[in-house]
């Protein structure tokens, strides 16, 4: 099927690792020309490089924390107007709330939260003008089904998926169509790298299927393929009606309906 993305401008928050790069890759399969960000400009740069290359499309690479206004700021400063943005950067967290202090609910917030606020107010004025666009949120089915290790980060998901909702209402009219994403349980690095640390080498596969059988539905991880697929497609004018919605790709996980 074709998307009609060929020639569309995507900005990729997160889009050098796991999730965010198997976006990039779908996008840059449709002819989408890319704006990739990440921490690691080095990282960043050799994606953009090997996408450009692979799928003959334009790929830049932009270094930046988007946990920061200054982040923010580069990143706007250097996609200019785009047709697609895709708020993936994020992590998981791992506390208590008696024992949490206000620096890290701030980074959280910050990170998860005011990254897909600043961004939104400086790149929606450019899809205005480009005639319309795509703006996708990657939050988490810990949004509404909390993980009792991790309340900053389901907080603050929770609090992403309610500006998706709000900021689609606002900018419906401009034929800027905002939707969010809730993954499950997805192979990404961090999860493949903090089994090892829990069961070693030898035991990390095995503690990655306990998680999956004990989370139920597929009772399986998630390639970030699979995550990304779905994404591409909300990208697309093949899900024209689509705005406002929060979709859960979570393989069964989710225990209510």
């Amino acid at each position: 099927m074709d998307l009609g993305l060929k020639g569309k401008i995507a900005v990729i928050t997160g889009g050098t690792v796991g999730i965010g790069l198997a976006i990039a890759e779908g996008l840059a399969a449709e002819g989408c020309n890319l704006v990739l960000v990440g921490r690691d400009g080095a990282r960043a740069q050799a994606e953009a490089d090997r996408l450009a290359t692979e799928f003959g499309v334009r790929a830049i690479a932009v270094s930046a924390d988007v946990a920061t206004a200054a982040g923010c700021d580069a990143v706007i400063a250097a996609a200019g107007a785009v047709d697609i943005l895709v708020n993936n950067a994020g992590t998981g967290s791992n506390e208590t709330i008696q024992e949490a202090d206000d620096a890290k609910w701030q980074y959280y917030w910050d990170l998860h939260v005011m990254a897909a606020v600043r961004l939104a107010r400086g790149l929606v004025p450019g899809m205005k003008q480009r005639g319309g666009g795509a703006i996708i949120h990657n939050a988490s089915i810990c949004a509404v089904q909390p993980l009792w290790y991790e309340p900053i980060y389901n907080t603050t998901k929770a609090a992403l998926m309610m500006f998706s909702k709000t900021l689609a209402n606002e900018v419906v009219g401009d034929n800027i169509r905002v939707n969010t994403v809730n993954p499950g349980l997805v192979l990404t690095p961090d999860w493949i790298k903090t089994a090892r640390q829990i069961a070693g080498e030898d035991g990390y596969q095995a503690h990655l299927q306990a998680v999956a059988d004990e989370a139920g539905g597929m009772k399986r991880f998630a390639a970030p393929e699979e995550v990304a697929n779905f994404i591409v497609f909300l990208c697309s004018d093949k899900a024209s009606y689509s705005t406002g919605s929060t979709y859960f790709v979570d393989g069964g996980w989710l225990k209510t309906v």
